[in-house]
Formats: C-alpha cells, structure tokens, sequence
C-alpha cells in the first residue's frame, strides 16, 4: 500500500485538495462557497482544525491545515467532507439553480456508481494529502493556492478574491479568520 498520500504526522501542516466529482463547477454561486467558509469555521472552532491557506475554486478547493493536539485530520476531513455535501445538496435543491436537474442527476449516478447507499456523492474520494517538509515547499504551496484565481482569470491580482487567504496575507479582511503559518 502506498505511503505517498496519507496523513503520518498528526502534528504537520499538509496541503490538500477537496475536489466535486466530474470536476462539476459547483462553487460558482456564492452560496455553495459560504457553506464551505461556515464549515471551515465550525471545524475551527469545535474540531480542532488550523486553515493556514484556503482558495475556493469552481470545482475544487485547496488548503493548508493542520490540526491542534495532534486531533486526527483524517477524521476532520471526513466529518468536514460529509457535512458539506448534505448542506450543499440541500441548497441545490432549495434554490434556484439552473442547473439542478443536471447536477442532482449527475451525484445521484456517481452515488450509484459506489454502492454505497447514499443518495449522493458530491465529493470525490480522498483530498491528496502532501504534508509540507520544508521552508520552499511551504512558500511554492502558498503561493499556488493564492494564484489559482489569478491563473484561472478569474481576478487580476490574487488579493482581489475574496475567497481566499490571500486577502489576509494581504492585510485585508478575508471570509475566513486563518492561522498564519508565516
């Protein structure tokens, strides 16, 4: 079995990545990414959890986190995983989204594709855990998570998305109060 991606030092600080299956663009409504920001809340403040870095991108985010007192992250992110994914069925099928058919459609196949009796799969399994080793490493990570919006066009400099950390590092208000890791 590979060692390459799991969590092995509960004290490290990892990047990782939570990604919608078929790489769906769900995160394009603000409400689907404030249930990502309040539940990275309510792991922060109940579980244990230290976000360093986040970037919520249309189909996936990335963070870097740790946890206090070595609480397991893989159990973070698993409560954290199931937890979104029943909030953001739910706001799927309570607002009005022009895609709802389509997108109910395609996590009830991917459910089915699992056998395991879920009505539906929202997430892809796993987040690809790489815990940060070094000084570089970190700083490549950091910078790769708050330039995402900028490759992707989607703003011109990284501070000008609001959903990120960048805007922290900036030293501005961000949606998400983080653990700055420098």
């Amino acid at each position: 079995m590979s060692r390459k991606y799991k969590v092995h030092n509960p004290r490290g600080v990892y990047f990782i990545t939570c990604t919608v299956v078929g790489w769906v663009d769900l995160f394009i409504r603000p409400e689907y990414k404030d249930i990502i920001i309040n539940s990275l809340k309510y792991c922060m403040d109940n579980k244990g959890l230290n976000v360093h870095a986040y970037v919520i991108m249309t189909s996936h985010i990335h963070l870097l986190i740790s946890t206090k007192d070595g609480i397991s992250l893989p159990s973070v992110i698993r409560d954290f995983k199931t937890f979104t994914s029943k909030q953001l069925i739910r706001e799927i099928e309570f607002i009005n989204e022009s895609r709802r058919v389509w997108m109910l459609n395609k996590f009830a196949f991917e459910a089915n594709r699992q056998e395991r009796g879920k009505s539906y799969k929202l997430w892809q399994d796993g987040y690809h855990p790489i815990e940060i080793l070094t000084g570089e490493m970190l700083y490549q990570k950091l910078d790769y998570i708050h330039q995402n919006p900028v490759v992707e066009r989607i703003v011109e400099e990284s501070k000008e998305y609001i959903y990120s950390s960048a805007r922290n590092y900036a030293g501005l208000n961000g949606e998400l109060e983080i653990d700055f890791i420098i």
